[in-house]
């Protein structure tokens, strides 16, 4: 045992509190991020040992290079007819996102949750899934359904909360289901999207099907015990799963470091568990495109599941609820050193010389339109607190396949 006197000459403990670099007032300052050559990063096999590719946990695969170009071996080599259509859906959720959120501020919607910024993400993931593998995302995934073709209208019946809403009210607006466009319904306690997004992958595996799952958490997630659960199951019984954490630096007002950030990246966390782990540059289209396709062939080819940490900045707020220069510089956003998706992939379409300014003017204006042809016939349904809302008996539909009779009589009695 110590003595007394020995313990005095110790020196007291400290609590490390994480905390962001820079706060309102502050010049905006990334100079910690190491952002390696676009191209510079090996491209393993799919059938590699997770331990020949822990460096790519630390590392950032990139594509697109500061001139446009698509260099080293994760480039996926996309036709130019596939890029155009990337960039057109990624300007329709920009023009969707933006007129949904002035509906909110106009009172239509109770709430909104826009995903500036990070366009290239959900919908370079929905270029290289299959359209019948099962998608477990949080609410920044809009562009999952726009680039699958989901009914524009249908989303915003959804979010007006209108008696053409989907799913009859039953959730917050922006929180889609569609079974049909592969689209489960998102909680907003995203923790959950993970292991259930194993658990269908798992159930797909056992029937010998041959489709696979992803899910979408943020950064914040992955300090919830669900995040631990999932890396675990997929892992052990080697589900056909992609497991997507986008790190856009915060977690509502919460910076990344609050979740460990700052002590490794959030790819890392997957190398315990003994999982492939990718660090992605989430604005760049091409690579996020290589390396989703990359991890669905692998789980494809039944070598299990992969850990994706998507690097990406969330240029606006949270929410409609949130007013983000409360805790970050105004200017940060305009600041952020990979830059804007939408203008990066812009750049590499006129680099290949299938793109210029004139027809980036002409399709932003056909995002705007289609945007606003879809809120015209959305609206004429009623928005929040102006028309009809869904019918009280649709509480008591899509519950059971027979309905019991204590709901039947419950329907009943209030008369519908």
């Amino acid at each position: 045992m110590s003595s007394p006197e020995l313990k005095k000459n110790r020196p007291s403990l400290s609590l490390h509190i994480p905390a962001p670099k820079c706060r309102p007032g502050d010049k905006p300052d990334f100079s910690n991020i190491v952002i390696p050559e676009a191209g510079s990063v090996a491209k393993p096999d799919i059938a590699a040992h997770p331990r020949e590719m822990m460096n790519l946990a630390w590392s950032l695969i990139r594509v697109l290079d500061s001139k446009g170009r698509a260099v080293g071996p994760w480039d996926p080599r996309l036709d130019p007819e596939t890029l155009r259509g990337g960039l057109n859906h990624m300007l329709v959720v920009r023009a969707f996102d933006d007129r949904m959120y002035r509906a909110q501020r106009q009172g239509k919607t109770s709430f909104y949750m826009k995903c500036t910024g990070e366009e290239a993400i959900a919908v370079a993931q929905a270029y290289a899934l299959d359209r019948g593998d099962m998608c477990f995302p949080s609410y920044r995934q809009q562009g999952l359904l726009i680039a699958r073709g989901y009914p524009l209208v249908d989303m915003m019946n959804q979010i007006y909360s209108n008696a053409q809403d989907p799913v009859k009210g039953r959730q917050l607006p922006i929180m889609y289901s569609t079974k049909e466009y592969g689209f489960f319904s998102i909680s907003g306690n995203l923790g959950t999207q993970f292991p259930q997004a194993v658990g269908w992958a798992m159930a797909s595996a056992y029937k010998g099907d041959d489709r696979i799952a992803a899910g979408w958490i943020g950064d914040g997630t992955t300090a919830e015990g669900d995040f631990h659960y999932a890396c675990n199951f997929a892992s052990v019984y080697r589900a056909p799963v992609i497991l997507n954490v986008v790190n856009n630096q915060w977690a509502i007002s919460s910076f990344q470091g609050i979740a460990g950030g700052d002590e490794s990246t959030f790819a890392a966390r997957g190398i315990g568990y003994g999982l492939p782990a990718l660090r992605v540059d989430g604005n760049d289209f091409l690579a996020v495109y290589a390396a989703t396709a990359w991890a669905a062939e692998r789980a494809r080819a039944n070598l299990g599941a992969t850990l994706i940490e998507l690097y990406s900045y969330r240029a606006e707020g949270h929410s409609t609820s949130d007013d983000p220069t409360r805790y970050r510089p105004a200017d940060e956003p305009k600041c952020w050193p990979l830059g804007d998706p939408v203008e990066r992939l812009k750049q590499h379409l006129i680099a290949l010389g299938e793109w210029d300014d004139s027809k980036h003017e002409a399709a932003q204006s056909n995002a705007v339109d289609q945007v606003r042809a879809a809120n015209a016939q959305a609206s004429a349904n009623g928005t929040l607190g102006e028309g009809k809302i869904p019918s009280v008996k649709t509480m008591f539909e899509d519950v059971y396949a027979d309905m019991p009779w204590h709901l039947l009589r419950q329907r009943q009695q209030t008369g519908v």
